[in-house]
């Protein structure tokens, strides 16, 4: 599958919880980062989502917010 999106950080599923109509997804993509995703539960069970899996959290977002300390 094509996508036009370009941040594309792919990894392996390390945590799935599920919650009433929503999933959160945990991805470690390497150097100790973890990315988490909120999915719908629905998603979760069509993708076939599971610890272990490889996957890709891709990031298409129209503002990216920066700051500093």
């Amino acid at each position: 599958m094509k996508i036009s999106a370009r941040n594309q950080l792919k990894g392996t599923i390390v945590d799935v919880v599920k919650g009433a109509t929503t999933s959160h997804i945990r991805i470690d993509i390497g150097g100790g980062v973890i990315v988490t995703s909120a999915i719908t539960n629905e998603a979760v069970d069509e993708l076939n989502l599971a610890k272990g899996k490889a996957a890709i959290a891709v990031i298409k977002a129209s503002d990216v917010m920066v700051g500093t300390e």
